[in-house]
């Protein structure tokens, strides 16, 4: 019987000397094409900030603020009383058209101010859907009041009548800072 060579030896190992450049390739390819979600958050404007003007003092009729508090069960109170958030956008509304000139709401959509504070327990995704439909009331106003005037929604209309409509109903939404559960009366 004749010896085999060295040569001739068959081996049972799959040569893996690639494999580290193919996994090194396949990640590469994965980082380059995975785009990644961007938090939106809220578009808020801001009033401008300076260092050297202090801010005044206003005084505001408290027949035109409307005051809404979202405690840490994630329950509201709108200017006093427990409210289903279903109902929010209806009393936001009410409150600042004022269709039946009621002595305890606001004066004029202009002079409206709603007043939103959180604890610091408050859910996100309640605050946000307590900011949504704040906001959504004011869409509908704005679209009310152009569709009365213009026959059309603001979103139709020319840049100057929207800018007209949203003078007419201007946003505003004050933010008192967040506080801990309990130290609402305060």
């Amino acid at each position: 019987m004749a010896k085999k060579s060295g040569k001739d030896k068959v081996t049972n190992e799959i040569n893996a000397g690639s494999m580290a450049d193919i996994a090194f390739l396949l990640l590469i390819f994965f980082l380059v094409t995975t785009t990644m979600d961007q938090d939106k958050g809220l578009l808020v404007r801001l009033p401008p900030w300076s260092p050297d003007v202090k801010p005044e003092d206003v005084r505001v009729n408290q027949r035109n603020l409307f005051t809404v508090l979202v405690n840490a069960n994630d329950e509201l109170l709108v200017r006093g009383e427990a409210v289903d958030i279903n109902m929010l956008r209806k009393k936001t509304k009410d409150f600042i058209s004022n269709p039946n000139k009621d002595p305890k709401m606001a004066d004029a959509p202009n002079r409206a101010i709603i007043s939103l504070k959180n604890d610091r327990g408050t859910h996100y995704d309640k605050y946000i859907h307590v900011y949504n439909e704040l906001k959504a009331a004011y869409n509908e106003l704005r679209d009310e009041e152009a569709k009365r005037r213009y026959g059309k929604i603001l979103e139709d209309l020319p840049e100057a009548k929207q800018e007209e409509i949203r003078n007419m109903i201007p946003l505003v939404l004050s933010e008192a800072e967040a506080t801990s559960f309990g130290e609402e009366n305060k």
